[in-house]
């Protein structure tokens, strides 16, 4: 749900931070509490997010493409009721 690569950079960090005593159980809470921070954004990829901005184009040209010929189907109504 969200780019991995970044979590595990700042749980490095965070590692490298804290690499001693009671400081390790820092580091096991600070990653918990950062993977549950990262799921309540209900973030995407940039994978997921370019997949849907494509979805999203064919989705506008279709619905072009339909109102376009509901209005030729219109005026084609309109002119041989006329």
């Amino acid at each position: 749900m969200f780019n991995q690569k970044i979590f595990d950079d700042l749980s490095a960090k965070l590692k490298d931070a804290v690499n001693s005593g009671p400081a390790k159980d820092f580091e096991k809470n600070a990653r918990a509490l950062l993977a549950q921070g990262f799921a309540k954004l209900d973030l995407v990829t940039r994978e997921e997010f370019d997949v849907q901005t494509q979805v999203l184009a064919r989705t506008r040209e279709k619905l072009t493409a339909l109102e376009a010929r509901v209005a030729e189907l219109e005026a084609q109504r309109n002119s041989t009721t006329s």
